[in-house]
């Protein structure tokens, strides 16, 4: 131990003397770590953040959507809208497949809406069945829900997002008041719960639900719907589920082989691989960015050790005169360019730790810290510092006690 710290204070005086040098070695090496604390901190909030919104979207959940939708990368958009998407389809997925725990039908349009002297221009209004807020995962906060009775009495009640609260009823509780749905009135039985935005991109909170029949029959007076949630049983059960559904649906439709579907089943888990993938994207750059780094570090320390070893010639012969033998020497300047890299992974650690909780605040992501990828900065910095003494330090050993009298 005592000749660990011996070492040590004199790789100190040493790098003293290249005060500029060992600061830009330093330096590479507390970016590669900054970099990969972060880049890991972020990839691990964006999955947490992701696995949320999966689980707030509904357990073992598929959409089955009119129309003709696409996928462009993460997101979703539907092209056209079918109108052959009805009631009787939701009911048929449920008894036709034993992979269906459960359906749910809805459909949505936006409306202007309107309380007193306050209008809202652009909020979706859905319209659901009572079991919409169970296979959906969104429940209310305040009143209630849609019941069985509201549906089948085609009753003009609303149960408000937690912003169209806060944009209509700023000062007052909303419920058993009256807002307008273009013209119709309804009575407000409940507040949702605060949701955020979708995967998709759709404020949750800006939604207004009604039952599904007065939806249908007085606000947009057609008798197809334009989505059905669909739970599978279990996420075993996703695929099959899922299969089925299709095989259904076709079979419901008439669509022969060769010709499109006039429909979709969505798999969120397929949006969100799509999403991990560009998350890859960037923990990967990250990771890249961090290895250049590094490697400027590593070719920073080296080159510095090796101008020591240079200028340290008589120092290192001497030792050797007096008894060192060649592992002391070795371990000398291994002590020294650790000692460069430790240092800037230290600075890398402290600095990286706060900087990705306010980038991660910022970003409105999860609080997360990767251990894994905090261990790999670590490692890679101590890394570093080896591998870039082992050839300086080997060069040392060759130094001869009687080259040094001959200079």
């Amino acid at each position: 131990m005592n000749r660990i710290f011996i070492n040590l204070k004199i790789a100190l005086g040493s790098l003293a003397n290249y005060k500029l040098r060992t600061a830009l070695a330093v330096l590479g090496v507390f970016l590669g770590t900054l970099s990969l604390i972060v880049v890991s901190n972020l990839s691990t909030a964006l999955a947490k953040k992701t696995a949320a919104e999966i689980e707030s979207l509904g357990k073992n959940l598929l959409i089955v959507r009119s129309g003709i939708v696409r996928r462009f990368g993460p997101s979703i958009s539907l092209l056209s809208e079918a109108t052959n998407l009805k009631l009787a389809d939701a009911e048929a997925i449920k008894n036709g497949s034993v992979s269906v725990s459960d359906v749910s039908p809805s459909s949505n349009k936006s409306f202007p809406v309107r309380y007193g002297n306050t209008t809202l221009i652009n909020v979706l209004i859905i319209g659901v069945v009572p079991n919409y807020s169970e296979i959906r995962n969104f429940n209310a906060a305040e009143g209630s829900f849609v019941t069985d009775e509201d549906n089948q009495e085609l009753k003009n009640i609303a149960i408000i997002g937690a912003g169209v609260a806060k944009k209509l009823f700023p000062d007052q509780n909303p419920i058993g008041k009256y807002l307008m749905i273009y013209r119709a009135p309804f009575q407000i039985a409940g507040i949702m719960e605060e949701k955020g935005v979708d995967l998709s991109g759709v404020d949750q909170d800006n939604v207004i639900f009604v039952p599904l029949n007065t939806y249908m029959n007085k606000l947009v007076n057609k008798d197809f719907i334009s989505s059905i949630n669909v739970r599978a049983a279990s996420s075993e059960a996703i695929q099959s589920a899922k299969s089925d559904i299709e095989s259904i649906m076709r079979k419901r439709h008439k669509i022969r082989q060769g010709m499109q579907d006039d429909f979709a089943v969505i798999d969120l888990k397929d949006v969100t691989q799509l999403k991990s993938q560009a998350m890859s994207m960037i923990t990967i750059l990250g990771r890249i960015a961090a290895s250049v780094s590094f490697l400027i570090g590593g070719l920073g320390i080296l080159s510095i050790m090796i101008l020591i070893v240079s200028e340290r010639r008589v120092e290192i012969g001497i030792r050797r005169a007096i008894g060192s033998r060649k592992r002391d020497i070795i371990l000398q300047f291994l002590t020294e360019s650790s000692f460069i890299a430790i240092a800037g992974g230290a600075a890398g650690l402290v600095i990286g730790l706060p900087l990705s909780g306010i980038i991660l605040k910022l970003s409105n992501l999860p609080f997360s810290i990767s251990l894994p990828g905090i261990l790999l900065a670590v490692t890679a910095s101590v890394g570093v510092g080896i591998i870039a003494g082992i050839y300086p330090s080997k060069k040392a050993t060759l130094i001869q006690p009687v080259d040094i009298m001959r200079m």
